[in-house]
């Protein structure tokens, strides 16, 4: 007798992309069904089954990436299939590590919500916490507390995170513990300090002085973003996204012209880009 694979009737389980949310016994059978068909691609599959740790990393990164853009656009729909692709990822790490016998998604899920019910005594203890900013005063000093915790504040920081990231992290972490500014309008003193500091060294044309204090004055602006609320990621990814927009539309009417971008003057180009930021506000 042949035998049936565990999601052999997978399309009598799919659900609808209606708006009505699903009951936990839906969501706990969905996420079931999903581990089933790990441990089938990892026995059935050549490409699954050559898969290791490594080998998946730089997808991992790419898949996540990709869930980035999804949320900067607001495009549900994209957020919902890449969410599917991290968690994917996840699945697969964990089974990985399950054959051998070193943990599996089980040990994943309990290690995080004994993690979650740690860092929230304001929930499920008796600590109060009002607000955002009374939760994020301890948060720092609880996971410090934890069982093979951080030994240090910035210990949380990976150190592969992107630069932009890394920056704005650590200064969140040590704004944690007390180390910021009183008021945050103080930042912009800091900031024309370290722009008149990089001005002196471009007159000296000393390379390595340069580069140090480029690095000093985005520092700086990263953490102005930081105390108005502004995510620089973000910030920075709207502007990227906005130039491409008009660098594009710049080149389309060149080559309606048929005329080479090469052979213009920057007061031409000018002249279209602003164009296209016309076209952008209309």
């Amino acid at each position: 007798m042949t035998k049936q694979p565990p999601f052999s009737n997978w399309h009598i389980f799919k659900f609808s992309n209606c708006e009505t949310m699903h009951t936990r016994e839906e969501k706990i059978q969905a996420f079931g069904k999903l581990l089933d068909i790990m441990d089938e691609l990892r026995e059935k599959c050549p490409w699954d089954r050559k898969q290791t740790n490594e080998s998946l990393r730089a997808n991992t990164i790419e898949e996540v990436y990709e869930l980035s853009e999804a949320i900067l656009r607001n495009e549900n729909a994209e957020i919902k299939k890449e969410l599917g692709d991290v968690l994917l990822h996840i699945v697969f790490y964990a089974k990985i590590a399950e054959e051998t016998s070193t943990f599996d998604i089980a040990d994943v899920c309990a290690a995080l919500c004994e993690k979650l019910i740690f860092r929230h005594p304001h929930v499920f203890g008796n600590v109060e916490a009002d607000n955002p900013e009374q939760v994020e005063q301890s948060w720092e000093q609880i996971k410090l507390k934890e069982k093979d915790g951080n030994k240090s504040v910035l210990d949380g920081v990976p150190r592969s995170l992107p630069t932009l990231i890394k920056s704005f992290r650590i200064q969140d972490k040590a704004r944690n513990v007390g180390f910021d500014w009183e008021e945050r309008e103080q930042v912009w003193g800091k900031v024309k300090e370290e722009f008149d500091e990089l001005q002196a060294e471009i007159q000296q044309l000393d390379a390595e002085k340069m580069e140090e204090e480029f690095g000093d004055l985005f520092f700086s602006l990263v953490n102005a973003a930081r105390l108005y609320k502004i995510n620089p990621e973000n910030a920075l990814e709207r502007t990227n996204q906005k130039f491409i927009r008009r660098f594009n539309y710049l080149e389309q009417q060149t080559i309606k012209k048929g005329i080479s971008l090469k052979d213009m003057s920057l007061e031409e180009m000018d002249k279209i880009w602003e164009e296209a930021k016309t076209n952008e506000r209309d």
